[in-house]
């Protein structure tokens, strides 16, 4: 491919980073000519959504297909937009002249093409990392931790629930320095989806320096003590609505047609699953598949919790055969790990020891007495996993560790000031309130304690960890045990 023309008027963008793939494609092949084309089409002078700041766009088919996506900066203005992208299209051909997929940085924008449709088989192994040398000071490091981390959440939750999935932030440290930060994704993202990529970026963005950035494909992070975004133009900027996704390649009517005829069908064979589902569940619900949990003798059994089970396959895929260096911590009972799928979704994976004899009764308590309660305050289990000899009960992940991680920490308590500890306390409350009164059970958790209280990225507490609890009847006061539980 030769590289597209620039117009000597377009000014550089900064250049941050770029990846090129390993596996390459022949120079006139076709997929050589559908990548062409569509790098063309991204980077038209004329194309519209550079004032959206975002487009997704695929050519071809079958083992020729090519899938493309660009992301400006959402504060910048749609000319700027394009002349990022354009610099980014003659860089990538430069950089990577055969490579399958690719991917460049500027802090202005992001280009990606790939053989894979990238936006629903995302990489989540390459993010970059880019730190400034420069540390704060050991007397403002209290102080700077408090207000960076502040600003860092407080943009990560309005970037997941705006349209654009972009907010800048600022905020004073001492009487003369600003922290700036903004926080990013690709529109395409649900809410959750980017929340969690932007709070995975916060827990592994170092915050003992005075600038630093992390970049993903979906989104991207980044704080600085000067102002690197246009605050201006961000508060002016129109919010159009991106049209479908593009495609080009044969005709525009056959997949009209091949959509008209399949969707109708598909629509039949779904409801045909689901029905045969529904009776294959029902002729089952009498069967004992698992032992029943001994939680209070009251024939609960874990097939009624109402959980999702997950194929242990996919988990040891996200927790990449739990490994080490996605290890959380380690309890009583087992050890926690973290997880992302595929989709981007971070878990929570509690994986119980096999040579706990206890351990199992601790599980079954856990899914039957957690699955039935929902509350804010209250960790989420999403689901359990029992295949060979693991019990694993896989929880929503919540970024921001246990209150003993801040409590205990010298330079973390400094975040807990007065009205975040009344917030967290008031939070504690709440949820132990609905296991006492609220809730259709009656719980009583057996175990509470500062390592058992998580706290998710707003600061907000969720009691965690049921393995201890008991479910009492509705006007129960009182109980005997035959055995000495909690810590």
């Amino acid at each position: 491919l030769t590289s597209l023309s620039l117009s000597v008027q377009q000014q550089r963008p900064e250049y941050v980073g770029f990846n090129c793939s390993s596996r390459t494609y022949l120079k006139n092949s076709k997929y050589s000519s559908n990548l062409k084309t569509l790098l063309l089409s991204l980077s038209s002078k004329d194309n519209p959504l550079f004032s959206y700041g975002f487009q997704s766009l695929n050519t071809g088919d079958n083992q020729d297909a090519v899938f493309g996506v660009f992301l400006c900066r959402g504060d910048l203005s749609p000319e700027t937009c394009g002349d990022c992208v354009s610099f980014a299209v003659n860089d990538t051909l430069n950089q990577c002249p055969d490579g399958k997929e690719a991917l460049i940085y500027y802090s202005d924008c992001m280009l990606r093409y790939s053989d894979r449709d990238i936006l629903v088989h995302p990489l989540i192994s390459s993010g970059k990392l880019l730190v400034n040398d420069l540390r704060v000071a050991a007397n403002q490091l209290g102080r700077f931790n408090k207000v960076l981390f502040s600003l860092l959440n407080d943009a990560a939750e309005e970037a997941a629930s705006s349209p654009r999935k972009f907010a800048a932030k600022k905020a004073n440290f001492t009487s003369s320095q600003t922290v700036y930060v903004v926080a990013q994704c690709t529109p395409d993202l649900r809410k959750e989806n980017c929340s969690s990529c932007l709070q995975r970026s916060i827990s592994q963005l170092p915050r003992d320096r005075i600038g630093g950035r992390l970049l993903w494909p979906s989104c991207n992070l980044r704080y600085e003590l000067y102002r690197f975004y246009n605050q201006t133009l961000n508060a002016t900027l129109p919010l159009p609505l991106p049209p479908p996704l593009q495609q080009h390649g044969k005709d525009r009517k056959s997949t009209l047609i091949i959509i008209a005829t399949v969707v109708p069908l598909a629509v039949s064979v779904l409801l045909f699953i689901a029905c045969c589902y529904f009776l294959a569940k029902r002729a089952k619900r009498g069967k004992k598949t698992y032992e029943t949990a001994a939680a209070n003798d009251d024939g609960d059994d874990i097939t009624t919790a109402g959980s999702l089970q997950f194929d242990l396959k996919a988990i040891e895929s996200a927790t990449d055969k739990f490994s080490d260096s996605n290890k959380l911590g380690q309890g009583g009972f087992g050890e926690v790990y973290k997880g992302t799928f595929p989709n981007g979704l971070q878990v929570a994976v509690k994986r119980l020891s096999k040579t706990s004899g206890q351990g199992e009764r601790e599980f079954k308590n856990e899914v039957i007495v957690v699955a039935k309660l929902q509350h804010r305050n209250l960790v989420r289990l999403l689901g359990f996993c029992l295949e060979r000899e693991e019990k694993i009960l896989v929880y929503e992940f919540v970024p921001n560790k246990s209150l003993d991680y801040f409590l205990f920490d010298s330079i973390l308590k400094s975040q807990l000031d007065w009205t975040r500890r009344y917030k967290i306390i008031g939070g504690i409350v709440r949820g132990i309130l609905y296991l006492h009164q609220d809730s259709r059970l009656t719980i009583i958790h057996r175990d509470l304690k500062a390592s058992n209280i998580l706290l998710d990225a707003n600061m907000s507490p969720k009691v965690a960890d049921f393995g201890m609890a008991r479910i009492f009847g509705m006007d129960q006061t009182e109980a005997n045990t035959r055995r000495i539980v909690g810590t």
